[in-house]
């Protein structure tokens, strides 16, 4: 990013880069960060859509609870990441919860009215964001599919694939995911068990198609890992 930009961004999720308005000029002397502690929540269901939100450091996962008090987890997020997003799209409540699973995590805070004034001034930060939308819906629809139509094995295969594809860093023909998932997390954003992720990945591993540790995971080949 050349100096002379007013705006840091972040890298996210999906690729893309989002605004962050503590680099932002006129707004970084009164932009603050918020601090939380593992088991915070950011905000619950049904509560006011008024903000957007980046992860500075640590983790947020998003997700709902069942009538009879299941926790169903949609996302996790880290740095970079964007959330609270489809305020945008006029909810005026939220649907989900957002919880820190981390402590020291930072989060960075945006009022609805001020990301809008941002975007009607900057057409690009706008089709960026819009993008980003648009993004995370389509994966909570094949989210929903995979659930439905295929097996644990295949789905713990295809997200290992999603992560490479999102967030993994090629190095010839591997590809290097820092990982921050523990196999419970892959486990809750599979709709499968802990136990059926141990066993998957150390099946990968035999087969040299991966290489793990607590760090971050190695694809040897993504066209291979089938």
């Amino acid at each position: 990013m050349a100096e002379e930009s007013k705006f840091w961004f972040f890298e996210n999720v999906d690729l893309y880069h989002v605004l962050c308005p503590h680099k932002v000029k006129g707004m970084d002397d009164t932009h603050t960060f918020n601090h939380y502690k593992k088991g915070d929540f950011v905000y619950f269901p049904d509560e006011p859509s008024d903000h957007l939100y980046m992860v500075s450091n640590g983790r947020v996962k998003l997700g709902s609870y069942t009538e009879d008090g299941k926790e169903i987890i949609k996302t996790i997020l880290s740095k970079g990441d964007l959330f609270g997003e489809m305020a945008l799209t006029g909810e005026e409540t939220r649907k989900e919860f957002a919880q820190v699973m981390d402590n020291e995590t930072s989060i960075c805070p945006m009022g609805l009215e001020e990301m809008e004034a941002l975007m009607k001034d900057n057409r690009n930060l706008s089709l960026k964001i819009f993008k980003i939308i648009g993004l995370r819906i389509k994966k909570l629809e094949r989210r929903i599919e995979s659930l439905v139509f295929k097996d644990a094995r295949t789905r713990i295969v295809e997200f290992i694939k999603e992560m490479g594809e999102e967030r993994g860093q090629k190095v010839g023909f591997e590809t290097m995911i820092k990982n921050h998932l523990t196999h419970k997390d892959i486990a809750n954003l599979t709709g499968t068990s802990r136990q059926t992720v141990t066993t998957v990945m150390n099946e990968l591993k035999e087969k040299n198609l991966i290489n793990f540790n607590r760090r971050q995971i190695l694809i040897r080949d993504m066209d291979k890992l089938v």
